[in-house]
């Protein structure tokens, strides 16, 4: 009778799973599935018919557009939709029950999330090239539809603001996941946090109301920032003077948002049991 001697596996001189691995798992898993490309295909359309209409705006009234106003509004599609991104790399661990699996291939919690973090932040600056690279293209045409000539007037501060704005919702969205662990629910509050409330009731108020121009820019991410994303305009388009205090709110709703919602959501994964 013969006996099979036992099989060891060493792991002794095997390293961690670097970062940049992690990165890329995480960004395969927003991107590739069927979910993200439908996403991504409805936000291309997206671009395409604001493209289109803004073409076709500018051709019958011979009107002119500059840099400005296009990066203003091809960043609203991109908005729409993409943040879901940010929701579904972190709840789909829990809902999916994969999270498992993720979490026994990497024990370290916190670097799946921070890797999940830089994935999302990856994809939000790259939706704001697209929205630049399409805006560009639809400068050029309409140029061409109505013989003005070309803008590139836009500003390095709109710039910027525009870039922090981006990743500031992006990141309001994954907070919210990491707190929520719950799909629905975080695409739920996040849209209407981010857009249903300042669109039909933020807005109402900071215009009819005094004590709102006050209240809001503290409660309200959008409120905050638009100041300082439109170069002194604010949510109802009136112009205001930019000063110190903007500066602060814009960086209170940003912790109040996106700090506090991920300092407890990493808090509830980090001791959360994985089934």
């Amino acid at each position: 009778m013969s006996t099979t001697a036992p099989v060891t596996l060493d792991l002794s001189k095997s390293g961690p799973t670097p970062f940049s691995r992690l990165v890329k798992v995480e960004w395969r898993k927003m991107v590739d599935t069927r979910g993200g490309l439908w996403l991504m295909g409805i936000t291309a359309g997206l671009l395409l018919l604001v493209m289109a209409l803004v073409v076709l705006i500018v051709g019958l009234n011979d009107g002119r557009v500059d840099g400005n106003d296009l990066s203003q509004v091809f960043t609203i599609p991109v908005s729409l939709l993409l943040p879901v991104f940010a929701i579904l790399t972190v709840t789909s661990e829990w809902s999916q029950r994969t999270a498992l699996a993720s979490f026994t291939l990497e024990p370290h919690r916190g670097r799946v999330i921070l890797a999940k973090l830089v994935a999302v932040s990856a994809l939000a600056v790259a939706t704001i090239v697209v929205a630049f690279v399409v805006g560009a293209v639809t400068n050029v045409l309409c140029a061409l539809v109505t013989d003005n000539p070309l803008a590139w007037n836009l500003d390095l501060s709109t710039l910027v603001w525009i870039v922090i704005s981006q990743l500031a919702f992006f990141a309001m969205g994954f907070a919210l996941a990491c707190l929520m662990l719950n799909t629905p629910g975080a695409i739920s509050v996040f849209y209407v946090v981010a857009l249903l409330m300042p669109l039909m009731v933020w807005s109402t108020l900071y215009a009819i109301f005094d004590w709102a121009k006050d209240v809001l820019p503290w409660i309200d991410i959008n409120t905050a920032i638009t100041p300082l994303t439109t170069d002194g305009y604010d949510i109802i388009g009136e112009p205001v003077d930019v000063g110190l205090v903007n500066y602060v709110q814009g960086v209170w709703t940003l912790v109040l948002w996106v700090g506090i919602p991920v300092t407890l959501g990493m808090w509830r994964i980090l001791r959360a049991e994985v089934k």
